[in-house]
């Protein structure tokens, strides 16, 4: 990898109206309450960590086809202007089109693809699932865009070190960590 090149996992997310509901603490003998509206809607957040400064990009769209990811590509380009981006990702069919992987030739990103089963080696899956936990378990939000709102400033407010070490890049145990010593 050159050395100005810039290496960057991605993955995305589906926000949910409905909340996801997960195990609360409540006094014994009694049920945590979860108000549900019966309404539901969902958007996806298409995200990146970096791996080495914990810079994080996070954008909503409303599916998870491979326009936009293409859209979320050229989002890349834009904020990585002069560098060669290497993209971690796994093979989510809008990753694989022939579109897709035309475009990331086009725009000088290499993909690296996970193997398959295996979101545990994805760095941003783990963020995924700390924004899952803290933002949008046991709470029904009014609306959509409320809670994608919420979700995004969770993401991109934490500190680099913070995202880094949520992320699981910070461990001991870290899968890449050999690889860049």
């Amino acid at each position: 990898m050159p050395a100005e090149a810039v290496l960057l996992f991605e993955d995305e997310t589906i926000i949910r109206l409905f909340p996801g509901l997960r195990r609360a603490w409540t006094f014994s003998g009694q049920q945590a309450g979860v108000g549900i509206s019966g309404r539901n809607d969902r958007r996806v957040l298409f995200g990146t960590i970096n791996m080495h400064t914990g810079h994080r990009i996070v954008q909503q769209y409303r599916d998870m086809r491979q326009g936009s990811f293409q859209s979320f590509l050229q989002l890349l380009r834009h904020n990585y202007r002069h560098r060669q981006i290497w993209l971690i990702l796994d093979k989510a069919g809008c990753h694989t089109t022939w579109k897709s992987r035309q475009l990331a030739e086009a725009l000088d990103i290499k993909l690296i693809w996970l193997p398959g089963q295996c979101p545990e080696l994805n760095a941003m899956d783990h963020l995924w699932r700390h924004l899952k936990r803290d933002v949008s378990a046991n709470h029904q939000y009014k609306r959509i865009e409320e809670h994608v709102q919420i979700a995004r400033e969770y993401v991109l407010q934490m500190t680099k070190q913070d995202a880094l070490r949520k992320a699981g890049i910070l461990s001991e145990h870290f899968w890449l960590k050999a690889f860049f010593k």
